[in-house]
């Protein structure tokens, strides 16, 4: 396998920034989902799952911050522009060594019954056992790689045989595979130039595992660039 996209989502559940080489920490991608939009109304951290607006826009790092344009062209930078921006008070925070709380819809095609989690510290990611995400174009096919917001896209097909063991990224990175990412409705959400589409969650919950990407968790950090080899760890 071979890197051919590298991405980073600095804000959770904002569209992101496609990158050509990555420093890769404990955390993951350096600034990946560093930043989220806490909602004022509840305390949980707000996702495309509940606020599908979200991801209309792309945010990047730009000297260190998050500066995120809508579809519209406006641009996002402060708690005050974010609230306007999606009618609703929220507050754009830094991630820390509390985890946010996270919700989901259990009845996906009704988008009811709502259950909540508390996530990890450090970074706003969904799980404990996921710093950093792979798919490959095999398991993509004719699907926008967007929907699915992995870090790391690959040419080349065969990613679930890795869970459970060690990959090498490039000649530095080495990670622990440690599952296959559940998906939620937000593989459905519109996007632009992508339409709501149930279908690709209908098809995920078919497959033999009922997960879509691998997740893993990092042994050694370095540098990535698109180009770069993805093997078994020897």
């Amino acid at each position: 396998m071979q890197v051919l996209q590298i991405w980073r989502y600095p804000i959770k559940s904002v569209g992101g920034e496609h990158l050509e080489a990555a420093t890769i920490g404990n955390l993951g991608v350096a600034g990946d989902r560093g930043w989220g939009l806490v909602d004022e109304s509840t305390g949980y951290v707000l996702t495309a799952r509940r606020e599908p607006k979200l991801l209309m826009a792309t945010c990047r790092l730009l000297e260190g911050a998050p500066v995120t344009t809508t579809d519209a062209g406006d641009r996002l930078r402060s708690s005050a522009d974010w609230s306007g921006w999606l009618g609703r008070s929220v507050r754009l925070e830094k991630a820390s060594n509390i985890g946010g709380t996270y919700e989901n819809p259990l009845d996906i095609e009704n988008e009811a019954n709502w259950m909540s989690w508390q996530g990890p510290a450090d970074a706003w990611h969904d799980s404990a056992q996921s710093r950093i995400s792979l798919v490959s174009t095999g398991s993509l096919g004719d699907w926008d790689a967007r929907r699915f917001r992995a870090n790391i896209v690959v040419e080349g097909d065969g990613e679930d045989e890795f869970i459970g063991s060690s990959i090498r990224i490039g000649d530095e990175v080495e990670a622990t595979v440690m599952k296959g990412i559940d998906r939620c409705v937000m593989v459905t959400r519109p996007q632009p130039g992508l339409e709501r589409n149930l279908s690709v969650l209908r098809t995920i919950t078919k497959r033999p595992n009922g997960t879509f990407c691998i997740g893993a968790l990092i042994d050694r950090g370095g540098t990535i660039m698109v180009g770069d080899r993805v093997d078994a760890s020897s």
